[in-house]
């Protein structure tokens, strides 16, 4: 069963497979056809992270330290998720959440 903040591969059309972090809610994420994924690419470029993504690493499934960009949400489909990598820990779950609502500019209240 796939649940928020779970992450799975993802073959992507031009980029390949790569790590996702399912963001979708959690009844979406269980039973839709379409979930919502963000995208995370390996730090191996030895460089800093941009200011829309979030580290991760092995407490978060990752294999080594990873990106995770917050800065565009993929629709894609559930059935295509390959392999099950774990779950983001609390502590970067809150950091994308966070990251998400300064990227987008989505204020707790107007």
């Amino acid at each position: 069963m796939k649940d928020q903040f779970d992450v799975w591969e993802f073959d992507f059309p031009q980029k390949g497979p790569h790590p996702v972090v399912l963001i979708s809610p959690p009844d979406r994420c269980a039973r839709s056809k379409i979930v919502n994924v963000l995208f995370c690419t390996s730090q191996r470029q030895s460089r800093m992270p941009y200011p829309f993504e979030v580290t991760l690493n092995g407490a978060d499934g990752m294999d080594w330290e990873t990106f995770c960009d917050c800065s565009i949400v993929y629709a894609i489909e559930s059935a295509k998720l390959t392999h099950r990598r774990g779950r983001v820990s609390r502590e970067r779950r809150n950091a994308i959440r966070a990251k998400i609502r300064d990227v987008f500019r989505l204020a707790a209240l107007d």
